[in-house]
C-alpha cells in the first residue's frame, strides 16, 4: 500500500519533514493525527454549512446590511472546504502541507465564527427594534 505514494515516503522522514515515525521498511508509523483532524474539519465544516442552510430558511427578511455577516460566513466556509480538501490529499502527511492545512481551516473558522457573531447580533438588534416600535405585535 505504502509503495503507492513513493513521493510521500522519501528519505525526508528521517529528517522530520514527514509526520509520525518511521517503521520498517522507512514507512510511517500510524497517523492517528491525520483521522481525528479531518474529522473534526469535517464536522465543524458540517456546522458551518448547517448555520449559513438555518439562517437563510430565517422568517427575519433578509436586508443589504446583512451582507455583514453572510460574506465572512462564506469566506470562512471556503476556506475550511480547502483545508479539508488538503488533508484528505497524501500529500498532508508532509508536515509542511499538514500545518499549512491546519492554518488554512483556523482561519476559516475565524471568519465563520466572526459571522455568526455578526449574524447573531443583526438579529438580535432587528428584533429588539422591531418590538420596540409602538404597535408593533
Amino acid at each position: 500500500m505504502y509503495r503507492d505514494f513513493p513521493s510521500v515516503y522519501s528519505h525526508r522522514e528521517t529528517r522530520g519533514e514527514t509526520l509520525g515515525r518511521a517503521g520498517p521498511q522507512g514507512r510511517p508509523g500510524r497517523n492517528g493525527f491525520r483521522n481525528g483532524t479531518v474529522t473534526a474539519v469535517g464536522i465543524l465544516l458540517a456546522f458551518s454549512l448547517g448555520f449559513i442552510t438555518h439562517w437563510a430558511a430565517n422568517p427575519i427578511p433578509w436586508q443589504t446590511y446583512h451582507l455583514v455577516a453572510v460574506l465572512p460566513i462564506l469566506a470562512g466556509i471556503a476556506l475550511q472546504m480547502r483545508a479539508l480538501s488538503l488533508l484528505l490529499n497524501t500529500k498532508c502527511l508532509r508536515r509542511r502541507i499538514y500545518e499549512r492545512a491546519n492554518r488554512i481551516f483556523m482561519a476559516g473558522l475565524i471568519f465563520t465564527a466572526c459571522g455568526v457573531g455578526m449574524a447573531i447580533l443583526l438579529d438580535f438588534f432587528d428584533i429588539a427594534t422591531r418590538s420596540a416600535l409602538p404597535g408593533a405585535g
